[in-house]
């Protein structure tokens, strides 16, 4: 660390930046396939491509971070893998052959897992004491990225052209690749005793943190609470335009919506980084999903516009926390070598729901309604929160 470079600043600079890059990638990849196809559709295939190997490769990334003695050097290694990938993934994108470009997809999504797995090196500059503010500030790199990535990609679209939308990816991932050789990352701390070598090593690589996470009560608690709860999450884009159109708004309004979610969340997540406390962080994470799950069941009702912004904008408040609070959990209850692990697994487990959630929203949309789909997406909240709660208070028999 030096004066004038906190580790912590830098790595919050460089994960923030690389995260606008992955969450702008979606819509990044839609315009650009949309602007040279006419086939926006066509996106959909590519998005599959970069989110399916992530239930590998996340595993695989967090496992191999957690044990590299140079974590600086695989980061950047990695994170300059991902910037590659994606830009010949933004470049020849509805130019070549769908399988080709899906090859390049795939790259992107064996390599993007280093973006979350930037979390497990907290702890190792972060004093203890501070780590659940240093959790709730990561939470909100998530929320700003959320924000700001896809809003550049359509600034960029509504400017230059939607053939240019890609830039916006691949230009905020180069820059947080630029500040990665500036975080000194201590080297681990030692692990204790090693453990005998497993029988299966690849077994070991992409289940062990699922290993860890079915082993400890509250963590499968947590991990329970919330994949159930990103089954959800996965239609609440889809669901935002859907109730725009409900309300006789044009689908575009859609996007309002998810703003004012994104904003709320930012709020809660900058807010929990001053009050979450690491002994009740289970606590704050259930309270926050039957929150979340109300508020979402409350929109139904909005009459209007203003309404329902206000209603996306408390809901995205009541989540932020939940985030912050998982992080917490992980930290406390996680062996400090499986860390990485954990967090990659656990964002496996939840992008993998999402997806199907995503499908399910597709599927049902059409017999549910938006209001259907809103209230179903807080079912699914309040489900997870009640499934977490009972693995909570759940003992093994004497």
């Amino acid at each position: 660390m030096t004066p004038r470079a906190p580790v912590h600043t830098v790595h919050l600079g460089a994960a923030t930046l690389l995260r606008v890059s992955a969450e702008g990638l979606g819509t990044g990849l839609v315009l650009v396939v949309q602007a040279r196809t006419g086939q926006a559709a066509l996106a959909g295939f590519l998005q599959a491509g970069v989110m399916l190997p992530y239930v590998v490769a996340g595993p695989a990334v967090g496992h191999a971070l957690d044990r590299t003695r140079r974590p600086r050097t695989f980061a950047l290694a990695l994170a300059g893998c991902y910037v590659l990938a994606a830009a010949l993934l933004m470049l020849v994108a509805g130019r070549v052959p769908l399988l080709l470009a899906l090859v390049l997809a795939v790259a992107v999504g064996c390599t993007e897992p280093i973006v979350v797995a930037l979390t497990g090196l907290l702890p190792r500059f972060v004093p203890a004491h501070r780590l659940t503010g240093a959790y709730g500030l990561e939470a909100a790199t998530y929320n700003v990225a959320a924000i700001t990535g896809p809003g550049l990609a359509a600034a960029l679209a509504a400017g230059p052209g939607a053939g240019y939308a890609g830039l916006a990816v691949v230009g905020s991932a180069a820059l947080g690749l630029v500040l990665l050789p500036f975080l000194a990352v201590p080297p681990a701390p030692p692990a204790g005793p090693r453990p005998p070598e497993a029988r299966w090593p690849l077994l070991e690589v992409i289940a062990g943190g699922l290993v860890v996470l079915a082993a400890n009560r509250v963590l499968r608690a947590v991990t329970c609470a919330t994949t159930m709860a990103f089954l959800g999450m996965g239609g609440v884009a889809v669901t935002a335009v859907l109730f725009a159109e409900h309300l006789g708004e044009p689908a575009g309004a859609g996007g309002r919506l998810i703003a004012a979610f994104a904003a709320g969340s930012l709020a809660g997540s900058l807010a929990s980084a001053r009050w979450l406390s690491a002994r009740r962080a289970e606590r704050v994470l259930l309270a926050g999903m039957v929150a979340f799950g109300l508020a979402l069941a409350s929109i139904t009702l909005a009459p209007s516009m203003p309404w329902a912004l206000a209603g996306f904008a408390l809901a995205g408040v009541c989540d932020g926390p939940v985030f912050a609070a998982t992080l917490t959990v992980r930290q406390r209850e996680a062996p400090a070598d499986r860390l990485g692990q954990v967090n990659t697994t656990g964002g496996s487990l939840k992008i993998g729901s999402a997806a199907l959630g995503a499908a399910l929203t597709g599927a049902l949309a059409a017999h549910l309604g938006a209001t259907g789909l809103l209230l179903a997406i807080a079912c699914c909240q309040l489900l997870g929160a009640l499934a977490g709660a009972l693995l909570l208070i759940a003992r093994k028999p004497a």
